[in-house]
């Protein structure tokens, strides 16, 4: 069965009558767990299985934020993972030479491994990760999210973490499109701005992408940032068919999902209200959209969005279950 191109939050540590309610709708497809649904690992393994039952006949896209670091919304019981930034940093304190990259490549594998296999014994499909942003020493809200301000090592040592996934089973989700990491203002809450000129955008922040899609082949799905890259498009990157369309899908040649991230967050809001906001989400090119902290949000778009207004060619994201 097609899921349905939503990606939603649930209120708690158990699922109440208006959470199975929204689970059941056909748009929606998937469900973000956050550390406000997290007490433990039986706990959440519960939640879970509550989810699939009470959506019979589909079992939602399991999904959740455990990047390391500061991001990470399962805690107890887990490994500690460390902020991927600390991975790069083997290199940029010792020097890049072949022992050093070999000793970081070794652990970027461990921490995706560790993340598909603790995630997995939970029921978690998707991750949303790695991040390919570059640091650029000016994003506080990406910091050490990011592995590297060297966009090859970005690439080398993300492409270790996307392998330590798959050795359980996962997809994987690359973020955020084109790159969030020169943008100072944090997209949650302010308009987030890039005013670099493309090329150098492309030679540095796409260089990853670039490199795992066009040259490996090896991305599940993308998720695009909200940034605003002025010089390039007057939208942010989520909502934009030059991004997504144009440089996404024909230049870097993308198949697979393309998910808009949190549609609640501040610098999705910009021009649009929160119906107009899915409809040109999915002209300018994403399958999935996730919209959290935002339950009135969620049921406005239910109750006034058909079905049938999503365009027939919106990828499903079944396709991410975890081991298909």
């Amino acid at each position: 069965m097609k899921l349905g191109p939503l990606i939603v939050d649930i209120h708690g540590y158990e699922l109440t009558g208006d959470d199975k309610e929204v689970l059941n709708h056909p748009l929606v497809g998937g469900v973000i767990l956050f550390s406000k649904n997290f007490l433990s690992k039986d706990q959440v393994a519960l939640l879970i299985r509550d989810i699939h039952n009470t959506t019979q006949g589909k079992e939602l896209l399991i999904t959740v934020d455990q990047e390391g670091g500061r991001v990470q919304r399962f805690r107890e019981g887990f490994s500690s993972l460390e902020a991927p930034g600390i991975i790069g940093n083997i290199i940029n304190e010792r020097g890049f030479a072949k022992t050093t990259l070999l000793e970081a490549t070794k652990k970027a594998y461990s921490h995706g491994a560790t993340i598909a296999n603790e995630l997995a014994a939970v029921g978690v499909d998707l991750s949303f990760v790695p991040c390919l942003d570059i640091d650029w020493g000016k994003s506080e809200v990406i910091g050490n999210r990011a592995i590297s301000s060297d966009p090859k090592l970005v690439a080398i040592l993300c492409l270790s973490i996307i392998n330590g996934l798959k050795s359980f089973g996962f997809k994987n989700c690359v973020k955020h499109f084109p790159g969030h990491g020169w943008a100072k203002e944090d997209s949650h809450d302010f308009c987030a701005m890039d005013n670099r000129e493309f090329q150098e955008i492309y030679k540095n922040d796409i260089f990853p992408y670039e490199y795992l899609i066009g040259e490996l082949n090896v991305v599940s799905s993308v998720m695009a940032s909200h940034v605003i890259y002025e010089r390039c498009d007057n939208n942010p990157a989520s909502l934009s068919k030059f991004w997504l369309t144009d440089i996404l899908r024909s230049k870097l040649n993308f198949g697979g999902v393309v998910f808009c991230d949190d549609l609640s967050m501040q610098g999705a809001k910009i021009k649009f209200g929160l119906l107009d906001l899915v409809d040109v989400a999915f002209v300018s090119g994403c399958d999935s959209l996730i919209i959290c902290n935002d339950r009135d949000g969620v049921l406005r778009i239910l109750n006034s969005y058909p079905v049938s207004s999503v365009p027939i060619g919106v990828r499903s994201i079944s396709t991410l279950k975890r081991g298909l």
